[in-house]
């Protein structure tokens, strides 16, 4: 029964990543293509952390052909944000006011998003900073070797739809 559980488990957490064909793993970021969409994006987990998470943060920059999105960034927070929540990216020295709600976060538009690709790709580490539904600030930090590597594979992916 405990076997039959866990191979259960296993066929669950597996299933969203049958569709997704790995493109690599540069640092802590990795790229990835869904073929069937078509859709290809680069991918952190935030750094770890001791304090209260609702979910689990990570970042993201995706390519959509069929939309044509190109360079689309988006952060998924740790926490649910305040309704009116300021979201704050700070990185390469600059401070960004993104947009979002529930626990999500997008840049405000395709000229912001493309800014914060370039500076992904000379930064260390991006920090966004929010208040939580119960009022209470908190940040999330992602770590940048990689990054810029895992977004032009992504990029490149996605070049030619399938």
């Amino acid at each position: 029964m405990r076997f039959r559980f866990a191979v259960l488990l296993l066929a669950l957490t597996a299933a969203p990543a049958f569709g997704r064909d790995a493109l690599g793993m540069f640092a802590t970021w990795a790229a990835f293509r869904d073929a069937q969409v078509p859709r290809c994006y680069a991918v952190a987990k935030a750094e770890p952390s001791m304090k209260r998470r609702d979910y689990q943060p990570y970042a993201d920059v995706a390519f959509w052909p069929r939309q044509q999105v190109r360079g689309q960034v988006h952060f998924r927070l740790s926490r649910k944000l305040a309704a009116s929540s300021a979201i704050t990216l700070s990185i390469g020295g600059q401070r960004l006011a993104l947009v979002g709600g529930g626990g999500d976060a997008w840049a405000a538009d395709k000229r912001m998003d493309a800014a914060i690709v370039a500076a992904m790709r000379s930064g260390g580490e991006m920090t966004v900073s929010a208040r939580d539904a119960a009022g209470n600030g908190f940040s999330n930090t992602w770590k940048l070797a990689g990054a810029a590597t895992a977004i032009d594979a992504a990029q490149v992916g996605c070049a030619q739809p399938r």
